[in-house]
């Protein structure tokens, strides 16, 4: 681990309970930001390969059920 990070997670450590309690929460919204564009971009990329719900059910039906 970087000396950067540690020296971020030692401030973190020493930061009154409420502004950690910010800090989590606010880390929270960042990541679930970015889970959304991502999920966004995997939409996109599927619909221009022509896969669709229907298709997944498909492949999942054919991969757990395999005679």
């Amino acid at each position: 681990m970087s000396e950067a990070v540690q020296d971020i997670l030692q401030r973190i450590e020493q930061l009154p309970e409420d502004d950690r309690l910010l800090l989590e929460e606010r880390l929270l919204q960042l990541a679930e930001a970015e889970w959304k564009r991502e999920a966004e971009e995997a939409r996109r990329l599927a619909r221009q390969k022509g896969i669709d719900q229907e298709t997944i059910d498909r492949a999942v039906e054919k991969v757990r059920y395999r005679p």
